[in-house]
């Protein structure tokens, strides 16, 4: 198998992660921007960014399943850059709105909701799009690479969407994000890529059996219906301690907003370590072992910042268990995602990825929507660290479920059938 520096040698994946590393970039100066434009220019309360959030994700709970249907019908290349573009004009229209006085809450909310359709559609033609620029055995790497623009982008992005928002102001902050989506439009389009003629037959009647099929494909496959479900398992569990982890540091720990910003660059520095070595951490023990090792890893990054002295005068110490335990759970994540993505890619024929991205996606962004708030609940009735170590149980469920399943022995090289029961 070719290594992570081959893959920029394929024909079109340049352009791909260019686009894709633009526009990650965006999407952190955005989150920023927009939570901090509804608390003071449109003075907005928590609960206020708490629909805002929500607005981007309900989509997927409402027409995922749909989206990855419609998007096997269709050539994926039309779908990104038409998406790519509506979500650069969507954004662009927030800063017009708020100069002409026209931006309120509700009408964001809206905007919001609608970005995460055409979101939605396009991370579904995204996810299904790459394996027809790259080869199945050069999956691991090409994701590798992409995991590498991540931990970056999660290292430095919300340093410079702070920068810009506080230079600029939150609404024309937006404006970056707008543009990197309309220079991913243009980067893709100039892929050059064979893709299927577009089905003639395709009609509504059918859609119901198309997502049929893309729900047994994931759920009753040998290896990937296990892998489905710990991942399912592990977002929720993943979002609850999102949730848990930044109150915990501003109001138990009583750190500031900059020294939790220390320890969560440690998760993006050593998720950059790991995506590096990821494809060799792949090879080595197989994507199965490699999920597993590295769930388990995360349980033990977790513990470490549970255990932290919530009274200790000793702030930097503090800092330092918690960014030594977001390090391990950041290295973890860059050794994981890679050989999670590109086996259960390789594993599936071209004319079932969009469904069965958008399956699996779909139901892991339901897990967001209801371990995220029942995550704060649980901080309030029972504390911070308890319900950490509810959610670290998790992890270890997780992990421990797919050690016992069939998912235990996946090696990227597996047969494309993969093997139904």
């Amino acid at each position: 198998m070719p290594g992570p520096r081959d893959v920029f040698r394929i024909p079109g994946y340049m352009a791909f992660w260019s686009a894709y590393t633009v526009s990650g970039f965006g999407t952190y100066i955005t989150t920023l921007a927009l939570q901090v434009l509804v608390v003071e220019s449109l003075h907005g309360t928590a609960t206020d960014v708490g629909l805002l959030n929500a607005a981007r994700w309900l989509p997927y709970l409402f027409f995922g399943l749909v989206a990855g249907a419609l998007v096997d019908r269709r050539q994926r290349k039309p779908i990104l850059v038409g998406t790519d573009l509506a979500r650069g004009i969507l954004l662009l229209a927030v800063p017009l709105l708020y100069v002409l006085g026209w931006l309120n809450l509700v009408l964001l909310i809206v905007f919001v909701a609608f970005f995460g359709v055409f979101s939605l559609f396009g991370e579904a033609a995204s996810q299904s799009f790459l394996p027809r620029i790259v080869a199945k055995r050069d999956l691991l790497a090409a994701h590798a690479r992409a995991d590498q623009s991540d931990a970056v982008a999660q290292t430095s992005g919300p340093l410079v969407a702070g920068g810009l928002v506080t230079l600029l102001g939150a609404p024309v902050a937006v404006l970056a994000d707008a543009v990197s989506y309309l220079f991913s439009a243009l980067a893709i389009s100039r892929i050059r890529v064979e893709e299927p003629v577009e089905r003639s037959d395709a009609s509504l009647r059918n859609l119901r059996a198309e997502i049929a099929e893309g729900l047994r494909w994931v759920y009753k496959h040998r290896v990937l219906a296990p892998m489905a479900i710990g991942s399912h398992v592990w977002f929720f569990s993943n979002s609850i301690l999102g949730t848990v982890f930044v109150a915990f540091v501003l109001l138990e720990l009583k750190l500031s907003a900059f020294e939790l910003g220390i320890t969560l660059a440690a998760a993006g520095v050593a998720g950059l370590l790991g995506s590096t070595f990821s494809t060799r951490f792949g090879m080595r023990w197989g994507a199965g072992r490699a999920v597993i090792i590295c769930n388990s890893l995360m349980s033990i990054a977790w513990a470490i910042i549970a255990v932290v002295p919530t009274g200790s005068g000793q702030k930097w110490f503090v800092i330092l268990v918690l960014a030594a335990g977001q390090a391990l759970y950041g290295l973890a994540l860059g050794l994981s995602n890679a050989n999670e993505m590109g086996y259960r890619q390789a594993v599936t024929p071209d004319h079932l990825q969009g469904r069965m991205n958008t399956t699996i996606r779909s139901a892991n962004r339901a897990m967001i929507v209801v371990g995220a708030p029942a995550g704060g609940l649980l901080a309030v009735l029972i504390g911070y660290q308890p319900t950490m170590w509810i959610a670290i149980g998790g992890f270890a469920a997780a992990a421990l479920f797919l050690a016992v399943s069939p998912f235990r022995s996946a090696r990227h090289g597996d047969a494309p059938q993969g093997g139904l029961h």
